[in-house]
C-alpha cells in the first residue's frame, strides 16, 4: 500500500508542466462558466490545446481528438455568447425538451459504442470504450454548453465520473483529481444555472 502511494505521489510531482497548467486552467474555466463569464472561452482554448498534448502522450486518442472538437466549439461558443439577441445583453439559460434529452442520450451511447469499436479495432488505445464514452458525451455536453442549455451540466457529471476512473488507471493523477473537482463544480454549475433558467421559463 505504501509503495502504491509513493508511486502515485511520484507521478503527481513528476507530471509535465503542461499537464499541471491544463489542470489549473481547467478549474479556472469551469469556475468562469458557472459565473456565465465569457472569459471561460479564451481560457478554455488554451486548456484544450495543452490537454491534447497530454492525451496524445497517454495514448488516449479519442480524448486527444476531442480537444480539437472542443477548440472549434469553444470558438463557436465565444461567438454565440457574444450574440445574445435583440433586446438582451446576456444570452439566457434555457432547457431542452424531453424529446431532445432522450435524443442526446441515445446519440451519446451510439457514438460511444461506434467510436470505441473503431479504436479497439484500429489503434493501440489504452481503454478504447471508456475513452470513447468520455469523448462522445463530452461532445454533447460541450455543444449544449455553447448553446447555454442547462442540461450541459448533467452531461458533464456523467463524463467526469467516467474520467476520474479512466485517468486514474492511466496514471494521469493530476487529471483524475481535476475531474473529481470538475464533478463537484458541475453540481454547483447546475444549481447556479437552474435559477436563471427558471426565471427565463417564467418570462
Amino acid at each position: 500500500m505504501i509503495e502504491i502511494l509513493l508511486n502515485i505521489w511520484a507521478a503527481i510531482i513528476g507530471a509535465s508542466w503542461y499537464e499541471q497548467l491544463a489542470t489549473i486552467l481547467g478549474l479556472l474555466g469551469v469556475g468562469l462558466t458557472i459565473r456565465q463569464s465569457i472569459l471561460n472561452f479564451p481560457v478554455g482554448l488554451v486548456q484544450v490545446t495543452l490537454s491534447g498534448v497530454v492525451f496524445y502522450q497517454a495514448k488516449l486518442y479519442a480524448d486527444m481528438k476531442l480537444q480539437g472538437f472542443f477548440f472549434i466549439v469553444l470558438a463557436y461558443g465565444w461567438w454565440h455568447w457574444s450574440q445574445p439577441g435583440e433586446n438582451r445583453t446576456v444570452l439566457p439559460v434555457t432547457k431542452l425538451t424531453w424529446e431532445a434529452r432522450i435524443g442526446c442520450i441515445v446519440a451519446g451511447l451510439v457514438g460511444a459504442f461506434l467510436w470505441g469499436w473503431y479504436l479497439y479495432k484500429n489503434t493501440d488505445a489504452a481503454m478504447p470504450f471508456r475513452d470513447a464514452f468520455i469523448a462522445s458525451f463530452s461532445i454533447l455536453a460541450q455543444w449544449l454548453q455553447a448553446r447555454k442549455k442547462l442540461e450541459n451540466w448533467i452531461g458533464w457529471m456523467a463524463v467526469n465520473l467516467a474520467a476520474i476512473a479512466v485517468y486514474w488507471l492511466a496514471g494521469l493523477y493530476w487529471f483524475a483529481v481535476l475531474y473529481l473537482r470538475f464533478f463537484v463544480l458541475a453540481l454547483g454549475g447546475h444549481y447556479e444555472w437552474l435559477k436563471p433558467s427558471r426565471r427565463h421559463s417564467s418570462d
